[in-house]
């Protein structure tokens, strides 16, 4: 019986952790798409963007942490969205860049 308990409480931690990690990924490709406006200048297949103003990031395959810093400091000809998203928002958006494009 003990081992029950284990196994189904198991499943429970692994079904919430899946379901936080499909709404991080859809809250970053909304973000990717509509609030952070990055399709306007970036390809990324999932999205279904294929803009060339800013790198392919199909090509570049950035991780997290160099999205997050992307996005919240800008580089190039990127604007810097800290304030205008919030942390919570670039660390989704990085993850679903991240995650969409390797």
């Amino acid at each position: 019986m003990k081992y029950y308990s284990y196994f189904f409480i198991t499943i429970f931690i692994l079904f919430t952790q899946t379901l936080c990690a499909e709404e991080i990924l859809d809250l970053g490709k909304n973000i990717f798409l509509e609030k952070g406006n990055c399709a306007t200048c970036h390809t990324l297949n999932d999205a279904g963007s294929n803009a060339d103003i800013g790198p392919n990031l199909n090509l570049i395959k950035p991780d997290v942490g160099r999205v997050v810093m992307a996005v919240t400091n800008g580089i190039g000809v990127m604007p810097a969205y800290e304030g205008i998203l919030t942390s919570e928002e670039i660390e989704a958006v990085a993850v679903y860049v991240s995650e969409k494009s390797n």
